[in-house]
């Protein structure tokens, strides 16, 4: 009697509701201009540690079609083809990834990702602001502080209204989609003074227009039914490590792939 009566009360405690489903990641990589091999484990790291992504990684989108897609909520760009259309993806892959998008899946566009492809104009409608000849520019990697712009959205929702990032590229001058296309959650300032140290050196960086003002650092592009996040922050495995790059990193993930954002926000981070 008393283990059937254990048993009867076992059975009848409540069921733990489940909770959220896990989000399925792909993170296409293979080339870049910066430390893909060294920055992808990261990425990776950063989104499973959250026990809300499954990520998997491929170093070959090319040949990529629909059902390699298919499995995923969510794919992350850490890619840039140096220009070189031998390591262009192909149409059947480009249009693999609108598709995915349009249909109402995620994409995450990360630091220079947003050099790729160029001329492929609706990867340049989804990023909306893109490094390209004689747009973009950065002065000497250096702290900076990052400003909140709309503290509603369910990526910043929560978030300090401003908080550091340590030794980053700071871009600006970005060629831009049309102002409306895209909506941006941050930005930070690009100080003129910088670029002075190195104005003799005909190989540093030098400002263009658009340098001494405030440049978006983090945006979001609504494309068909999909949602896209790029983030500027992350050049190399020293920043994306900051708690800047990893909660901002996160947050936009969750968000492009569900419309929502439920992680919890680190103290740091956090008003």
């Amino acid at each position: 009697m008393i283990c059937a009566f254990g048993i009867l009360a076992y059975a009848q405690q409540p069921t733990p509701a489940p909770g959220p489903a896990q989000i399925a990641v792909l993170i296409v990589t293979g080339q870049n201009g910066h430390d893909w091999k060294g920055t992808t484990p990261l990425l990776r790291k950063i989104l499973e540690d959250t026990k809300r992504f499954e990520v998997r990684v491929t170093e070959e989108f090319r040949g990529a079609g629909p059902e390699t897609l298919a499995p995923y909520d969510l794919v992350v760009v850490n890619y840039f083809e140096r220009g070189r259309p031998e390591l262009r993806w192909g149409d059947r892959s480009d249009n693999a990834l609108l598709d995915f998008v349009r249909a109402g899946k995620g994409l995450v566009v990360y630091h220079f990702s947003m050099a790729a492809f160029n001329g492929w104009t609706e990867y340049e409608k989804m990023s909306a602001g893109n490094w390209r000849p004689n747009n973009g520019h950065h002065s000497a990697r250096h702290n900076f502080v990052v400003d909140i712009k709309d503290p509603s959205h369910p990526i910043t929702n929560g978030l300090k209204l401003s908080f550091p990032q340590t030794n980053d590229e700071l871009y600006g001058n970005l060629r831009w989609q049309p102002a409306g296309s895209y909506h941006v959650l941050a930005t930070a300032y690009d100080d003129h003074e910088l670029y002075k140290a190195s104005r003799t050196d005909a190989k540093a960086p030098q400002p263009l227009e658009g340098a001494g003002a405030h440049q978006p650092m983090l945006w979001t592009v609504d494309y068909g039914k999909g949602r896209v996040f790029t983030t500027a922050l992350g050049h190399d495995v020293e920043t994306v490590q900051t708690p800047a790059f990893m909660t901002t990193f996160a947050r936009g993930a969750e968000w492009a792939a569900t419309g929502k954002v439920t992680l919890p926000i680190p103290a740091a981070m956090a008003k």
